[in-house]
């Protein structure tokens, strides 16, 4: 192979279209535009809901009920059959269980930890920080040694510091 033999291959590219350049062009005159109005104006800028001037579908539309899901507590729930994920003596929080894996969490939202007694606990004395604890999370972590800590729903302002 020599430099000689070497050829360009041909690429997809289309010409643009030049308007305003008389009446053979087919776009020529309106360029395109069609005739007056406010759309044929260079520098139009109309909002996408834009109707011409008629009230906009969403201000016809009337405004129906209320949803509380942006106000409403987000429980992470954990079974205690979960927990023998964790070694012996470790503590349980949200983080905790975040780092090894037994939940997912969404980043910038207020969770709340709950620990439901569904299964065996092997693990013995883990110190568990939650929001709530069922009646037999809370047999079953006591009868192996565990600690249970509940923690206060919300933390107020003076709390923080």
């Amino acid at each position: 192979m020599n430099l000689n033999d070497i050829k360009r291959t041909p690429l997809s590219r289309k010409k643009a279209t030049r308007v305003g350049r008389g009446p053979g062009s087919g776009k020529g005159g309106t360029s395109g535009k069609g005739h007056d109005g406010q759309r044929s104006r260079s520098g139009v800028t109309l909002p996408l809901v834009f109707e011409g001037g008629n009230m906009p579908l969403y201000r016809r539309l009337p405004i129906r009920g209320f949803n509380n899901r942006r106000f409403q507590d987000s429980w992470v729930i954990v079974n205690v059959s979960e927990l023998n994920k964790l070694s012996d003596g470790q503590d349980v929080n949200l983080e905790e269980l975040t780092k090894a894996g037994v939940v997912k969490v969404q980043n910038g939202k207020k969770h709340l930890l709950k620990i439901l007694g569904d299964g065996e606990l092997n693990v013995k004395k883990l110190k568990i920080k939650a929001h709530k604890v069922s009646a037999a999370a809370k047999q079953k972590i006591e009868a192996n040694d565990g600690e249970i800590n509940l923690l206060a729903r919300y933390s107020s302002k003076k709390n923080d510091k």
